[in-house]
């Protein structure tokens, strides 16, 4: 594990999201095109979900974004921001990180 310093930390923005919409990646198997609510905007995210999730079981759901992450072209889709998860050691078992309780969407984690 690699220590980064606090105020590296502190430039992370991490926000409350909700999948509003779930579609196939066009060229992929294993990838959604997501379209994610922040409170003040839509973006899309590509995320390596369907493996683990079924399209219903997403839509509607809240979840954890890194919202500042560098934009990245995933299989000709532009990915602005990734949807946080746990995934065990051998990336069988995959669980997105979503709040606790109800919270407004686009709160940012602290």
């Amino acid at each position: 594990m690699t220590n980064i310093p606090f105020d590296e930390w502190k430039k992370m923005d991490f926000r409350v999201a909700e999948i509003v919409d779930v579609q196939d990646h066009p060229q992929a198997d294993r990838l959604y095109v997501l379209q994610v609510d922040l409170g003040e905007e839509k973006r899309t995210l590509v995320a390596g979900l369907k493996q683990h999730y079924e399209k219903d079981d997403l839509l509607g759901r809240k979840v954890i974004v890194f919202a500042n992450l560098q934009p990245a072209e995933l299989r000709g889709v532009m990915s602005h921001g990734m949807v946080l998860a746990a995934v065990e050691e051998d990336g069988e078992k995959v669980v997105l990180l979503t709040p606790e309780e109800d919270i407004a969407v686009g709160a940012r984690i602290r």
